[in-house]
């Protein structure tokens, strides 16, 4: 997890402090002498922090090593299969292509799926290792279109995806509702880039 600005002031400090210490403690005289790349030092250790926390360790060299998360960021094309029953005719749906959007740096992530009929939210989201295991729990709230709110309400729910491979070849997983609904979540084919709504994502995998 990326370290902050302010944390990594404080270890500097931590750090300098000792060495000022036991430089007064071996001479006699406390040498303050480095501290004039203090300013420099927490820069650079900054930048290299951003750069690895946005960027890095999403190379593949890096995704090879197991303490690294999984990269699965991008847009996902997925089946999403409902195991709710109608009740009137104790049938279920039909699976259906949804959108599955996935931003992450190494330290934070946050999922969007995006249907034909409304748009998903994640308010929490991680990516964590369980068991040597790479997961994605998040918790959601849906908002359908204006138009279907009179049958399809505004709820909330939560979902765990399973990360196979390093890097990441497969995910898949399950998700449920607080209106009693559950279902699985099968994400088949990537695209790095970033849908908005529906239309766009369709578009992505269109022209690939």
């Amino acid at each position: 997890m990326m370290v902050g600005k302010s944390l990594l002031t404080a270890i500097a400090v931590i750090i300098s402090a000792v060495f000022v210490a036991g430089s007064w403690i071996t001479t006699g005289t406390p040498s303050t002498d480095f501290l004039r790349f203090f300013s420099a030092a927490i820069f650079i250790c900054s930048l290299l922090l951003i750069l690895w926390d946005q960027w890095a360790w999403k190379l593949r060299p890096f995704q090879l090593i197991p303490s690294v998360p999984r990269d699965v960021s991008g847009t996902w094309e997925t089946t999403l299969t409902s195991l709710w029953i109608d009740p009137q005719t104790l049938t279920s749906l039909k699976p259906k292509i949804v959108y599955l959007v996935i931003r992450q740096t190494s330290s934070s992530a946050s999922v969007t799926l995006i249907s034909n009929e409304s748009k998903s939210k994640s308010s929490i989201a991680r990516v964590i290792e369980e068991d040597g295991s790479w997961l994605i729990h998040y918790v959601y709230t849906n908002e359908p279109q204006v138009d279907l709110r009179a049958r399809s309400s505004i709820h909330h729910g939560s979902g765990v995806l399973s990360i196979v491979g390093s890097p990441a070849q497969r995910v898949a997983g399950s998700y449920w509702t607080d209106r009693n609904s559950k279902g699985k979540l099968n994400l088949n084919r990537r695209s790095r880039s970033y849908a908005e709504d529906f239309e766009g994502a369709s578009q992505i995998f269109k022209e690939r």
